[in-house]
């Protein structure tokens, strides 16, 4: 599925494996520690080659992590991009936890790094829906708005979002909220 917006950007919907997505930029599901883990996180570490990682230790050595609602960058490695935003998502708690902020704040913080970095193409998983517990129909609605809105700026660089998700069900959760 795609939507185009009049100022000629795209954003699209896939199942797929994000590892294979040729973008400027991936984003990674990644945890507070950027210690690599299971999911997008482990398949972004395995496809990417161990310099991804040698980047995050030394990310690591200086910062200590990155916080829930923010993003760091490194480079791709074997990955088909330039850059792996690394994009620490909130572990789902009932909602009440200011969950919803947080998330939106993940994909913020990707498209300030997309801008910052002229990244035209991007591709996002479903971030915080797997091992974190966020209910994909309460995460689908937050992560295409922010796109959504970033997209219809007349100013930005980024081009082409793409949403590459896990299965056809997750598929048909951002279908219906497109």
């Amino acid at each position: 599925m795609e939507r185009k917006f009049p100022n000629g950007r795209v954003l699209k919907l896939m199942v797929g494996d994000i590892t294979r997505i040729t973008a400027d930029a991936l984003v990674n599901a990644a945890n507070s520690a950027l210690a690599g883990g299971g999911g997008v996180d482990g398949a972004i570490h395995r496809a990417g080659g161990p310099s991804i990682m040698q980047e995050l230790d030394r990310i690591r050595a200086k910062a200590g992590g990155c916080p829930t609602g923010s993003a760091v960058v490194t480079g791709a490695g074997r990955l088909p991009a330039r850059f792996v935003f690394h994009a620490v998502g909130p572990v789902y708690r009932g909602g009440k936890g200011g969950e919803a902020e947080l998330l939106a704040s993940c994909y913020r913080t990707c498209l300030t790094l997309a801008e910052e970095h002229a990244v035209q193409t991007m591709a996002f998983p479903s971030i915080s829906t797997g091992v974190y517990g966020y209910p994909i129909a309460e995460a689908g609605p937050i992560a295409l708005a922010e796109v959504t809105q970033h997209l219809g700026q007349e100013d930005a660089k980024l081009m082409e979002v793409s949403f590459v998700l896990f299965s056809d069900a997750d598929y048909r959760v951002y279908a219906s909220c497109l």
